[in-house]
């Protein structure tokens, strides 16, 4: 009697919660940009400010920690982790203006652009939140 082939049941894979505006890259996967954007009085696009770090740091070729080294000594203050990089990258936690003073110095872009970028965050929170 033959019995018919049946594939098996498909694994149920571990997955991660995706926020808008994250940035993700494996060594084994390409480069997802899950966008979350907000246009701006004259039309421009305002990004997070989880995405415009992510991009900024992968643009300059930096790991999270790599950029965490360079906050640290930049700013003297070892209180700036891998793991609050990643925080700030993955829309968890918005840095503080303390760090954002910081991060434009790091990567290059202006601090108004982070105030935006942090203010389109908060913004998307308080929608999320509704």
């Amino acid at each position: 009697m033959d019995v018919p082939f049946t594939s098996p049941a498909p694994r149920e894979h571990h997955r991660r919660r995706i926020v808008p505006g994250i940035t993700l890259a494996t060594p084994t996967r390409k480069v997802i940009v899950v966008p979350a954007t907000s246009t701006g009085r004259k039309g421009r696009v305002r990004h997070p400010v989880c995405e415009l770090i992510a991009t900024r740091r992968i643009a300059k070729g930096w790991s999270q920690c790599e950029l965490a080294t360079k906050l640290h000594a930049m700013s003297g203050n070892d209180s700036v982790t891998r793991e609050e990089v990643s925080r700030w990258e993955r829309g968890k936690r918005i840095p503080g203006p303390y760090w954002r003073q910081w991060l434009s110095n790091a990567l290059d872009t202006s601090c108004h652009e982070l105030e935006l970028a942090a203010a389109v965050a908060r913004n998307h929170r308080r929608c999320q939140d509704d």
